[in-house]
């Protein structure tokens, strides 16, 4: 028998269940009347959309399932009485933290019938200034401000002063600040490697640039096709990502680490690969841990699936670029990577350009042109915008460009040198104590620390007792600093290593000793089951930061120094 011949016996059995099949159905349905074969095929029908719609959702039926459940015992009377009455605890100690002022202090909660004099203004300004407990001038506190420098800050206030008045929305009425704008994008395409159709835009900061390109590649996406844009981007990628999917209807699938790394797990990124993924991500490098993640494999996937690869370089952009004249040799992470199709860097980070400026780049201009919006219809005219905001301060824009000038190539290399260096040492202090360790093999400027012996936020309120002020990490827990120039005048490094030793001792006697204060807090709130009570209370801490009421109570529920935090 050849091969045709055995089609031909497959075909005809095929024909003949077909056959029994149609004759099955017509017995079933010979004693129904047509509208009733209709209605059931009608009900079957929204039936099926309404399951696919209810089963196949951005977040997963389980997290929904979940929701629900922890709604559901949250009515219970006792148990949703007990939990609102903690949570307004909670509240209130943030509100007595944010909210409490000095001795005669009070808000200004309407326009004074008559306007003050400059004097008067500044006096008021210097009132203000008292509230300051924090002393980021002496290198106590992780991240938050780069420099300061007092020379550069003068530079700033003047430039600023002179185009406070000014809107890249009008280029022809401010044509200085559009040359300026133009010339940030090109001396930052050039710093990380952008061949000649390299191009980007200044935004407010970090997360708008970041914004910017997961619109840009979910237009894309659309454009190919695609209903349901995903992002898939490392566990530890900044929270802009998720406030993008939020935002732009996206779905943003997290890619677990290596354990050992704490870099993204290239294998898992593969396998999670879709027809729905619009854009990959890396982290060059990530906040949480400071580890720079494999771009060079992840590009090579972006390649493969020809896919766009954004590297989120907002913290240490300004750092990795110059690095290599530094002294100190990195895997390429920029242009130079095949695959890399964006890259987000802020200024006003080690840019040390003041806060509100960042730039998002793109290999080619062809990427820009999806981040830009256009509405030719209005009535207004023509109405076009680079990105989310309209009108624009030009002032921003030239104290940024100042900076890059006055900084220079020389300059920027000097403080990364300085910068990095002292990253390094307190890492490999850190690695030689007993109790403690470091994530990963961080190459930057942020050194994230973790224990197996204690719970590390008992580290952390001790590093605060002692007027230090880090970032608090969760999943898993730990700290981190975020070393600036700040930490590099004399003695700080050494004062912190000290201090790290020194409380870690202590701890060491009792390991086991209960964590109080905000420490404890932090603890809890990452082994909260119902993320809605977090949350709950994230806006809580929002609403206090918009309050011009006096905070009822002035008795603290917390134990520890909640204002450090």
């Amino acid at each position: 028998m050849d091969y045709w011949s055995a089609l031909e016996v497959y075909k005809e059995m095929v024909l003949l269940y077909l056959e029994e099949g149609r004759r099955q159905v017509n017995s079933h349905c010979g004693d129904l009347e047509p509208w009733q074969i209709i209605g059931v095929s009608i009900l079957t029908t929204l039936g099926a959309v309404w399951m696919k719609g209810f089963l196949f959702q951005q977040e997963s039926l389980t997290s929904r399932i979940k929701k629900q459940c922890f709604r559901l015992i949250r009515k219970i009377p006792f148990v949703g009485g007990a939990i609102q009455s903690q949570l307004n605890k909670a509240l209130d100690d943030m509100s007595t933290s944010l909210c409490t002022l000095k001795e005669g202090m009070s808000y200004t909660r309407q326009l004074p019938a008559k306007g003050l004099s400059q004097s008067q203004v500044l006096d008021k300004i210097r009132e203000y200034q008292t509230l300051n407990e924090v002393r980021w001038e002496k290198g106590c506190v992780s991240g938050a401000v780069y420099w300061g420098d007092e020379t550069l800050t003068k530079l700033l206030v003047k430039v600023y002063g002179d185009f406070a008045w000014s809107n890249p929305l009008h280029p022809d009425i401010f044509p200085g600040v559009r040359k300026m704008e133009a010339e940030v994008v090109r001396m930052a395409c050039t710093l990380f490697h952008g061949g000649p159709n390299s191009c980007g835009t200044v935004t407010s900061g970090g997360t708008e640039s970041i914004l910017m390109a997961c619109k840009a590649y979910r237009d894309m996406a659309y454009e190919r096709g695609v209903k349901y844009p995903e992002i898939l981007a490392p566990v530890s990628v900044h929270a802009a990502f998720d406030k993008a999917a939020h935002y732009f209807g996206m779905k943003l699938v997290h890619i677990p680490l290596d354990k050992k790394t704490m870099k993204v797990d290239v294998k898992a990124m593969k396998r999670a690969i879709s027809k729905n993924t619009a854009m990959l991500v890396c982290s060059a490098p990530q906040f949480p841990h400071g580890i720079m993640d494999p771009i060079e494999e992840v590009g090579k996937l972006a390649e493969r699936y020809n896919l766009p690869l954004h590297v989120d370089a907002c913290l240490g952009g300004f750092l990795i670029v110059f690095m290599a004249k530094a002294g100190y040799s990195l895997a390429p992470f920029d242009f130079r990577v095949k695959g890399v199709t964006s890259i987000s860097a802020d200024t006003h980070k080690y840019g040390y350009a003041p806060k509100g400026s960042s730039v998002i780049l793109y290999s080619d201009k062809k990427y820009r042109h999806y981040q830009y919006f256009v509405a030719p219809d209005w009535q207004g005219g023509i109405y076009a915008s680079p990105s989310v905001a309209g009108s624009r301060p030009g002032g921003i824009i030239a104290a940024c460009w100042a900076t890059m000038m006055h900084m220079g190539e020389n300059g920027y290399v000097d403080a990364t040198r300085k910068i990095v260096s002292a990253a390094r040492r307190i890492r490999t202090e850190i690695c030689k104590m007993d109790g403690v360790f470091v994530f990963g093999d961080p190459e930057v400027s942020v050194v994230a620390i973790g224990s197996d012996v204690f719970d590390i936020f008992r580290l952390s309120n001790a590093l605060t007792s002692k007027g230090w002020n880090l970032n608090t990490l969760q999943y898993p827990s730990s700290i981190h600093i975020c070393c600036t120039v700040l930490h590099t005048q004399p003695g700080v490094v050494d004062q912190f290593i000290d201090d790290v030793r020194e409380q870690v001792t202590i701890i060491l006697k009792n390991p086991k000793e209960k964590t109080t204060g905000m420490g404890a807090i932090y603890g809890m709130a990452q082994s909260i089951p119902d993320r809605s009570m977090v949350t709950e209370i994230s806006r809580g801490f929002l609403d206090c930061l918009y309050s011009t009421e006096e905070p009822k109570s002035t008795t603290s529920h917390m134990n520890g120094n909640g204002k450090a935090h």
